[in-house]
């Protein structure tokens, strides 16, 4: 497949560029230029703070630091930075564990649900805007193929 007339990039050859090599580096400038556009829309927030108070109501119940650092894909101390900036701007709340006092259960607070809820009509747009023209079907491979190479990066 002739990635140069996919892409649109006059500064790039893709020609002999591996499919897998193609989608990975496609993926990594997706997630900058999404997270960029994020940070601009949210404003207080950064997208990856968001990100956590998405996966943290997403939870059945308040999750562990280390829950939620497997929800979100990233490693526990940097989850626990992104969470300490939350901690201070009033969005969530560490609480020992009833259960077991050496875990903390993380808490979405007041301001971050007006916060979702302030925001929700307009972050449905603009997803809808990037998924425009997209089938169904598409989404679904793409969705499987992506869970796929998470599966295989565990295993390595």
């Amino acid at each position: 497949m002739n990635y140069n007339e996919l892409y649109e990039s006059d500064m790039v050859d893709f020609s002999d560029i591996p499919a897998p090599f193609f989608l990975l580096g496609l993926l990594s400038a997706f997630d900058n230029s999404y997270q960029a556009t994020a940070d601009a829309f949210f404003g207080d927030l950064s997208w990856k703070q968001v990100f956590a108070i998405v996966c943290i109501d997403m939870c059945r119940e308040a999750p562990t630091l280390r829950e939620l650092s497997l929800v979100m894909g990233s490693s526990h101390q940097n989850v626990k930075q992104i969470l300490l900036k939350l901690e201070k701007k009033g969005f969530v709340t560490m609480q020992t564990d009833e259960m077991d006092r050496r875990k903390q259960r993380i808490f979405l607070t007041e301001k971050a649900r007006e916060f979702s809820a302030s925001h929700d009509e307009q972050s449905q747009k603009i997803v809808g805007a990037i998924f425009e023209g997209i089938p169904q079907e598409a989404l679904d491979v793409t969705i499987q193929t992506i869970l796929h190479m998470e599966r295989n990066l565990k295993s390595l």
